[in-house]
């Protein structure tokens, strides 16, 4: 996987951030990643990192999910199970839309801190109750996103690619199915080379150094990104994961995870697709209205809670 170049351009970099990058770059390159959540954190090493070939077998015989339409993957922290909980009892747990099988998933990294060891004790239990985590061995940071988003693509290229379409959702999102399963079913909707969402157009980098999304000249030299898709929540046809990955290769990382994508597939030489209805693919809506969530595709929201209370009435009969 060229992890001889792309860690040589890494070494020569010393950004604030850059070595929590390195350490997870080198991690995910090495091909010491995708795991199921079976071990304690202070377990994991090179020599006793294992890999379970028919974890996702298992995962859609007993979801029915033989070849899923769409998969859901979701990045979250490893102590939000409150969002992945209202993730399950609303959009989540919606397995089939127009006749077509809907898969979610969450991604996890490495629990932290002095009581890590609970915490993935408790991952593991959750895990056998829901079937429904995956686990990659990274710092779960802010600062890795872009690591958990290629994690994300190299699970889907390798474990799931029966799937037609899927999609990139944070934790914090109202997702309506019905309208993006009609989305993709469109005739005109492309089954290839496709990814769309809310379009980012002439971003600048952020050369701020006190800023979150600071990234230095040595990581993207360029002064504006390619055109991307915000990170809240894109989808896209299946066949890219591979590609994305592959473009990995060449593209040195940063840790702006949805610019990063832009980066990757503006190398592979596809341009995103704007939706048929951009306003379907919303930052936020502002003051709830239940007519604006029946017509959107995706939106940030607040709280878990917040989801729960508007799925319920977005869902109540008429």
């Amino acid at each position: 996987m060229a992890i001889k170049n792309i860690w040589h351009s890494l070494a020569q970099n010393r950004g604030p951030f850059i070595h929590q990058i390195k350490t997870a770059f080198f991690l995910l390159l090495t091909l010491t990643f995708l795991l199921f959540a079976v071990a304690y954190a202070s377990d994991f090493t090179l020599d006793t990192i294992t890999f379970p070939q028919t974890w996702f077998t298992k995962i859609i015989n007993e979801t029915h999910h033989k070849n899923p339409f769409l998969v859901l993957m979701v990045p979250v922290a490893p102590h939000q199970v409150e969002a992945r909980n209202a993730i399950r009892s609303t959009w989540g747990n919606e397995s089939t839309v127009q006749g077509k099988a809907v898969m979610t998933l969450f991604l996890v990294g490495l629990t932290g801190g002095s009581d890590s060891e609970k915490a993935q004790q408790q991952l593991e239990e959750e895990s056998r109750q829901h079937r429904d985590l995956l686990q990659s061995n990274f710092v779960d940071s802010y600062f890795n996103l872009t690591i958990k988003t290629m994690v994300i693509m190299d699970w889907l290229a390798t474990r799931c690619p029966q799937a037609n379409f899927s999609m990139k959702v944070d934790s914090d999102m109202y997702l309506n199915l019905e309208n993006l399963v009609t989305l993709l079913l469109a005739p005109n909707t492309p089954r290839q080379n496709y990814i769309t969402g809310m379009m980012m157009w002439d971003r600048p980098v952020i050369r701020d150094t006190n800023s979150k999304w600071y990234v230095s000249e040595e990581l993207y030299p360029e002064p504006k990104y390619p055109t991307y898709l915000l990170g809240m929540g894109y989808v896209f046809s299946n066949d890219l994961p591979e590609k994305i990955v592959e473009a990995s290769k060449e593209i040195k990382p940063f840790n702006i995870e949805d610019a990063y994508v832009g980066a990757c597939v503006k190398h592979v030489g596809i341009a995103p697709s704007s939706p048929p209805d951009p306003s379907q693919f919303r930052a936020y809506l502002g003051q709830y209205n239940r007519e604006d969530f029946l017509r959107v595709i995706t939106t940030i929201l607040g709280s878990p809670q917040q989801l729960i209370d508007i799925w319920k009435d977005v869902k109540r009969p008429t």
